[in-house]
């Protein structure tokens, strides 16, 4: 793993994220403490937004609020759900 201080991740973030996406990590320090890491995102993750999003929709689809309400409509009334 490279380690960077806060001013040359600052300086050379495009590089640093060039290095990311080829599958490095690189830790970032703030006076030599670790306070961030640059990672490569997981595919996983990717899958599992897609898949949340989707059963949201399902979910949409099934439930309503009620005949001519909207959530616009309850938030402007002050209302909750």
């Amino acid at each position: 793993m490279h380690t960077v201080g806060t001013f040359e991740a600052k300086t050379r973030l495009s590089a640093l994220l060039e290095r990311v996406a080829k599958g490095e990590t690189i830790q970032i320090t703030k006076r030599g403490r670790p306070v961030a890491l640059l990672t490569p995102p997981t595919p996983a993750i990717g899958r599992d937004a897609r898949k949340a999003v989707e059963e949201i929709k399902k979910l949409g689809a099934r439930h309503s609020l009620g005949p001519g309400l909207t959530i616009r409509r309850l938030i402007d009334k002050g209302r909750r759900f």
